[in-house]
């Protein structure tokens, strides 16, 4: 027997849906895939029966109950997708969150989105201690140092008050980087660093001469 790629689509959701049914039958939660696949084979035989596109759908979403599957299935399933021959051709039938008609969503669910507890607050990053401080590039080159580095660990050619510096970084938002001319002064902010204030790190990561050193 010759069998199109259809036709061994839909015979396969068959054989799973059976084996969905055997399981409810026996008592046994079902899960994700044995729930789409009896919601799959409602809308194909309705849609073999002759049905319209309103008759598949209600088929669908009436084929597997909320209380009939294991916890997290409902979450799990946001959208059942199948593309079904009716009279006018085949048509893309889209059962929007299927399980959940008899009631809101666990939320706590696989798969669920929860939103993670605030960790800090703005108002708590502004109440960290913030400085002035001079720097001056007494190098021949560009000096560039980044955002979360230990600003009294930056290249050696930028002068200015190192002890002063300890335990501070400049204020910027993370990737971002402040850059000196040569023979540049300027003026930055600094602000504490977050955590133990005896952070290290490589000089060569946080900071960096354009060309050779001069």
């Amino acid at each position: 027997m010759r069998l199109t790629p259809w036709e061994e689509e839909r015979l396969l959701i068959f054989s799973a849906a059976e084996l969905a049914r055997r399981h409810r039958a026996a008592g046994i939660a079902l899960n994700a895939p044995e729930s789409i696949a009896l919601m799959c084979d409602a809308m194909l035989e309705a849609a073999r029966a002759g049905g319209s596109y309103a008759d598949v759908e209600a088929a669908g979403l009436a084929a597997v109950a909320p209380a009939e599957v294991m916890p997290g299935v409902r979450e799990l399933i946001d959208d059942v997708r199948l593309e079904v021959l009716l009279g006018d051709g085949a048509r893309l039938v889209v059962l929007l969150d299927p399980l959940g008609s008899e009631g809101a969503r666990s939320g706590d669910g696989p798969g669920a989105v929860v939103q993670a507890p605030t960790v800090h607050s703005e108002a708590a990053a502004d109440a960290r201690e913030r400085i002035g401080l001079t720097v001056r590039n007494g190098s021949r080159r560009v000096v560039r140092v980044s955002s979360h580095f230990p600003f009294e660990r930056v290249n050696a050619r930028l002068e200015f008050d190192r002890a002063a510096a300890a335990g501070f970084r400049l204020d910027l938002d993370a990737g971002s980087s402040e850059r000196w001319a040569p023979g540049e002064t300027r003026t930055v902010t600094l602000v504490r660093l977050g955590g133990a204030t005896g952070a290290t790190g490589s000089g060569s990561s946080g900071n960096s001469s354009d060309g050779a050193a001069g």
